[in-house]
């Protein structure tokens, strides 16, 4: 299972990644200062690290340049709200393998991830996810349903995974908001009761269960 480090002062944002990393089947590990953070990329093996630029203690191009100058091959994706072209081209230069800018949807972040891993096409587990009758191939993103292929949408495509990758848990709509919006997305949305209805309809209604107060749940 790979290992991933992540850099982030900020800790709602911090708390959304880990938990939407380790849903998605990582093993991760959290820091909030950037000397900290030199220290355990040397110290501990990871795969890969996600590296905000304002970080206190030292910045995350520091950070970056300290990484490089050791000869780290470790890849790093760098997360921050700075989207000025010169700050990319700064955090490239610097040996960063990845730049996202904040706001950002998590879909996008984990396909980044994913791609940085080079996740093999072999078939390991939480590439292919199955409960309910429902299976889904996130390699292929294909979506079946019995012996039926079913066509979902992107935003469909990684609600379901969230279910999926939690079967039978009820998964607030705050949880699910944040892991497919992102989590700076507007709480006061009903996005996520609309999108289950779409699978409902696609999928079948009997497989999702509203639970009153709580959320939903993936029966299995």
């Amino acid at each position: 299972m790979s290992r991933i480090l992540i850099a982030e002062d900020e800790p709602r944002l911090s708390s959304f990644l880990e938990k939407g990393l380790r849903a998605a089947g990582y093993n991760t590990t959290v820091c909030d200062d950037g000397v900290r953070c030199v220290t355990l990329a040397r110290d501990a093996d990871f795969d890969l690290l996600i590296l905000d630029i304002g970080l206190p203690g030292q910045d995350g191009f520091a950070v970056l340049r300290a990484l490089r100058s050791r000869g780290e091959r470790l890849p790093v994706l760098i997360l921050t709200a700075r989207d000025d072209i010169s700050d990319t081209v700064t955090g490239l230069d610097s040996g960063a393998d990845d730049y996202v800018t904040k706001p950002f949807v998590f879909e996008e972040l984990l396909a980044r991830v994913r791609a940085r891993l080079r996740v093999p096409d072999t078939g390991e587990s939480g590439l292919e996810l199955a409960a309910g009758g429902v299976r889904l191939d996130v390699r292929t993103r294909r979506a079946e349903v019995g012996d039926d292929e079913v066509e979902l949408t992107a935003k469909e495509f990684t609600l379901l995974e969230t279910f999926l990758r939690h079967p039978g848990q009820v998964l607030s709509r705050e949880q699910l908001l944040s892991h497919v919006w992102g989590y700076d997305f507007d709480p006061g949305s009903n996005i996520v009761d609309v999108y289950v209805g779409y699978l409902r309809r696609k999928l079948g209604s009997e497989r999702f269960e509203t639970v009153r107060g709580m959320g939903y749940r993936l029966k299995t």
